[in-house]
């Protein structure tokens, strides 16, 4: 996933890793493994797994923020990412940058 984030050019960081004092680069991606759990199992083994994640897009750009996570969730989908909806506002520690969230699963097989 995270790959898949850095290919739009800017930051991809773990939520809630910045120091206190770091300044915000103008837009960014954060992300955050929220479980990852056994989907099947066969003979007493388990064959899959789904991973649950929140990706996050902050922005200095209002509409950036929106544009850069309806491009994200396209091309996580096309990666074979489930996401359903839009997203929704996250909260920003900085007035100057908005947030947009989505939640996203993968199936590991």
């Amino acid at each position: 996933m995270i790959e898949i984030l850095e290919e739009f050019g800017c930051p991809v960081i773990r939520q809630g890793s910045m120091d206190p004092e770091e300044e915000y680069p103008e837009h960014f991606f954060t992300f955050w493994n929220n479980e990852s759990t056994d989907r099947s199992h066969y003979d007493n083994q388990c064959v899959s797994k789904v991973y649950d994640f929140d990706v996050n897009v902050y922005s200095v750009d209002p509409e950036k923020t929106y544009t850069m996570l309806q491009d994200a969730i396209d091309h996580l989908k096309e990666h074979g990412f489930i996401i359903s909806g839009d997203g929704y506002d996250v909260a920003s520690d900085e007035k100057t940058h908005t947030g947009r969230g989505v939640n996203a699963l993968f199936m590991k097989y």
